[in-house]
């Protein structure tokens, strides 16, 4: 595996050639980072999107930038479990080698998904676990199937609250998505687990991109907050934020490096996880925390309506641990 001493760059991804991927949220920012450059490299890619309009402008992008590229649009909306499962169903390859869940939203005023859920745990963690679930068939008839899922560096400062993860009490725009980027986590790991406990050669890994120049902050539901909320915080993410393709590289990898081991947290090596290149970080509490991790995986499946089959009959039960 390649050492985090030396500079990984995007040329540092090897051949792609032969793989076939899902990026969600593939039409801009760190999604469009990641599939161009897995497409640049032979994988075919699939741009999961929720609007038809700019998964196609990106694809547009993508192929004209990179003659020859196998790559494909998919509508797909996470705040939508009917969405998610038509595309799904929609699903008409042979078997999917790379899922990589890096669709999300951040810090949104208060608002419910499609099927009631506070939008920031149902688009980040929700639509992300029922996604997963409904491809892991297409993953497991992948020889060398991988699962990357975004969460971010912010989530150690998250006020994890199982009772309140759907704002059944209150709302704060930061602590939500904080707490959803913690679900990330939990689910990586978790799914890891599961995936070991099966015998599977599944391989889960949560990444952290560090401050990166996204319009994360300034689209969708955050586009309506006006003009000088709009100004000021494409001020703030010039001034302090990193190029976008140096956010994509932990998501890439992640997704690419040969060897790297299942259960891994790919994170910034530099202060606060805030910048640097790619190095994996196993101290998180929330890697070793399993007792919060199945309790959400139970809530999760039981939510979406959307169990994972990990193998007829492997039963899986969780080593005790120290809740955070």
């Amino acid at each position: 595996m390649p050492s985090a001493s030396h500079t990984w760059t995007l040329d540092s991804i090897p051949d792609q050639s032969g793989r076939l991927a899902v990026v969600t949220g593939a039409n801009s920012g760190i999604g469009q980072v990641t599939a161009e450059a897995l497409a640049r490299r032979g994988a075919h890619v699939v741009l999961a999107c929720r609007s038809p309009q700019r998964g196609q402008a990106a694809l547009d992008r993508l192929l004209a930038e990179a003659p020859g590229a196998h790559a494909e649009a998919r509508p797909l909306d996470l705040a939508s479990l009917a969405s998610i499962h038509a595309f799904a169903d929609g699903w008409d390859h042979d078997r999917l080698d790379l899922l990589v869940n890096n669709a999300g939203v951040a810090m949104v005023p208060f608002a419910r998904t499609a099927d009631g859920f506070e939008s920031q745990f149902g688009i980040n963690h929700l639509g992300t676990f029922a996604l997963t679930g409904l491809m892991l068939s297409h993953l497991l008839a992948s020889p060398d199937p991988r699962v990357v899922t975004v969460s971010s560096e912010g989530q150690r400062f998250a006020r994890y609250d199982p009772d309140n993860l759907n704002a059944e009490r209150r709302y704060r725009a930061m602590f939500a998505y904080l707490q959803s980027k913690r679900a990330n986590l939990y689910f990586a790991t978790e799914l890891q687990r599961r995936a070991d406990a099966a015998g599977l050669k599944l391989r889960s890994v949560a990444v952290a991109p560090g401050l990166t120049r996204t319009n994360v902050l300034t689209g969708g539901a955050n586009g309506n907050r006006g003009r000088l909320y709009g100004a000021l915080i494409r001020l703030l993410v010039r001034a302090a934020f990193r190029p976008t393709p140096e956010g994509a590289k932990t998501s890439l990898y992640a997704a690419t490096v040969p060897d790297l081991p299942g259960g891994a947290y790919v994170v910034p090596d530099g202060p606060l996880q805030l910048r640097g290149e790619p190095v994996l970080r196993n101290q998180e509490r929330a890697i070793h925390d399993t007792a919060t991790a199945r309790r959400l995986w139970e809530l999760s499946e039981k939510l979406t309506g959307v169990p994972f089959r990990l193998s007829d009959d492997a039963t899986y039960t969780a080593h005790p641990a120290q809740e955070a």
